[in-house]
């Protein structure tokens, strides 16, 4: 008996080595799409997976509520400390202490934007600067990235660090909401600040971007894994926002990150109502139940 269960445990252990074994080679091109002539061509190595909007949805009610700190706990908790957090750099655009609008739970749509190589338009009449700004919009850096938008969609951009550029406008962001999307996440710049304060729409960038985008840069690739903030977002990946920054939760870790992170939130509620009585606040919505 004992040595059928030594065999049966070592089968078991065989088997699962062999699917991890396989998970990771699974990402591995075979002899074929190695070959110099299809590398050449360009190839993505890390997949993009696709859920359905119920999976998006099911997923982002056991985030609601939940703090980057919460999160990060979580993250910490199923051994992902330091992965995940985004650079401080970047930072909301507005914050609302009282109704906390500026805070944000999304399911990642990436977009990744470029310097260009083209040459600027010089020597144009505004006509003609008109059309070629035009065509830049439409034929270089078409937002097809928004077919993708839905409900619940966080956008993630990444974007060229260093141009001064507004990818991001008060045009195209309020269509973004439109369209379903509960914040927006960059890299690099926006434009139309005060606007964007004006209609309340989530937005963490680096800093303020002047400049459109044609002859500065362009569309690079969209719903690939892009970096943001010095860490990496795979579209499908959940995306919290807050005063205390960005947080990317791997997606086959957001149910288990999600259990423990509101575990953190719900003890840190009951515990600051108790001292909130000894200080004599009144309570707000942070602790409540």
């Amino acid at each position: 008996m004992k040595k059928f269960l030594a065999n049966r445990s070592a089968l078991i252990l065989a088997m699962f080595c062999w699917l991890g074994s396989s998970l990771v080679l699974s990402q591995v091109p075979d002899e074929k799409s190695s070959r110099p002539e299809v590398l050449r061509a360009g190839m993505n190595f890390i997949p993009t997976p696709v859920y359905s909007e119920a999976e998006d949805q099911q997923i982002l009610e056991l985030f609601r509520g939940l703090r980057v700190a919460d999160v990060s706990d979580g993250m910490d908790a199923v051994g992902l400390k330091n992965i995940g957090l985004m650079n401080p750099e970047i930072h909301p655009l507005w914050r609302d202490t009282e109704r906390f609008a500026h805070r944000f739970v999304g399911v990642a749509v990436t977009a990744r934007y470029v310097p260009t190589q083209q040459p600027p338009a010089v020597g144009l009449t505004t006509e003609a600067y008109d059309r070629w700004a035009g065509d830049w919009y439409e034929k270089r850096s078409a937002e097809l990235f928004t077919r993708l938008i839905r409900k619940g969609t966080a956008l993630v951009i990444e974007d060229s660090p260093d141009a001064d550029v507004g990818s991001i406008g008060s045009y195209n962001i309020l269509e973004w909401k439109r369209l379903g999307c509960v914040g927006v996440v960059t890299s690099g710049s926006a434009r139309d600040t005060d606007e964007i304060i004006v209609e309340r729409v989530p937005l963490y960038f680096k800093k303020p971007g002047r400049g459109i985008r044609p002859g500065r840069n362009e569309l690079e690739s969209v719903n690939r894994p892009v970096v943001c903030g010095g860490v990496l977002v795979v579209p499908g990946d959940i995306i919290v926002a807050d005063g205390d920054g960005v947080i990317v939760v791997p997606r086959a870790k957001a149910e288990e990150i999600a259990k423990y992170a509101r575990t953190i939130l719900e003890q840190d509620k009951a515990g600051r109502r108790e001292l909130y009585k000894k200080v004599g606040l009144k309570e707000d919505a942070t602790i409540k139940k």
